[in-house]
């Protein structure tokens, strides 16, 4: 396996798989898995054709959030050290949120702090195994709550358990994050790749312009009112609908038939 931080393959689908690559580090974030994190996602934007990007950790831990034996080492040049992390960070969720295909993120072991529960918080679906952890873990070593988590959180939960879970730290199942809404889907472990690949077979059938307006609309809608978000929903339904795939769509309703979709 390459010694690179961060791994990416798209198949002949337009199937993207993004794999972070330090799992002697518990996929541990620091700045050059960050940047090679942010030009991966960079060239999922520029590929033409993606329908779906799956995120996932090799190793036993999907990711355990920021590297904290590297931050430890920093000293006193430590807040320099999180400005720059923080930072590329920050872009990485904001293209992975931007992206027009939907990012599946496939989660095992642990998703703490922001690399790992944030990117948990800021995926469109995620499917777990039903022995992984989930942990904010910002407060516990002095710090806050970053990867977009202070939005994407409350939006997920509601703001009263939010503040649980950012100020008290608790240890959430698999079980339980779902309950919580934090996940799409839980499965046995031994049945995680097969669940994530049944799910991205369904995605790739599907019509990618719808898909990727209909994301952009739920995530932009965060904190609108919806009087506010009436007039994108109505523009962006009269341009899906002058497309070939939601004439193929029309068609195949009424035909009784499945319908093929090719992204136009």
């Amino acid at each position: 396996m390459s010694d690179s931080p961060v791994l990416l393959d798209v198949d002949e689908r337009g199937v993207a798989r993004l794999r972070l690559n330090r799992p002697e580090a518990s996929n541990g974030l620091d700045v050059p898995l960050l940047r090679a994190f942010y030009d991966a996602v960079m060239a999922c934007h520029s590929r033409p054709g993606l329908r779906v990007l799956v995120l996932s950790g090799e190793g036993r831990h999907f990711c355990a959030g920021g590297d904290v034996k590297t931050f430890a080492s920093k000293g006193e040049g430590l807040p320099d050290y999180l400005r720059e992390a923080t930072s590329w960070l920050q872009i990485v969720v904001q293209g992975l949120l931007a992206l027009p295909a939907p990012v599946v993120t496939k989660v095992q072991g642990f998703a703490a702090g922001g690399g790992g529960f944030g990117l948990v918080c800021a995926s469109d679906l995620v499917v777990a195994a039903e022995s992984a952890s989930f942990l904010g873990g910002a407060t516990r070593v002095g710090m806050a709550p970053d990867a977009g988590t202070t939005v994407t959180l409350p939006a997920l939960v509601g703001l009263r358990k939010a503040l649980e879970i950012a100020l008290t730290n608790p240890v959430l199942t698999a079980a339980e994050a779902l309950d919580l809404g934090l996940l799409t889907r839980v499965v046995p472990d031994d049945g995680l790749d097969a669940a994530v690949d049944e799910l991205v077979d369904r995605l790739v059938d599907g019509a990618p312009l719808a898909l990727a307006a209909t994301k952009r609309l739920l995530w932009s809608g965060l904190g609108s009112r919806v009087e506010a978000q009436l007039p994108e929903e109505a523009r962006t339904v009269s341009e899906l609908s002058g497309t070939a795939d939601s004439l193929e769509g029309l068609a195949a309703v009424i035909e009784r038939r499945p319908p093929r979709f090719v992204g136009n």
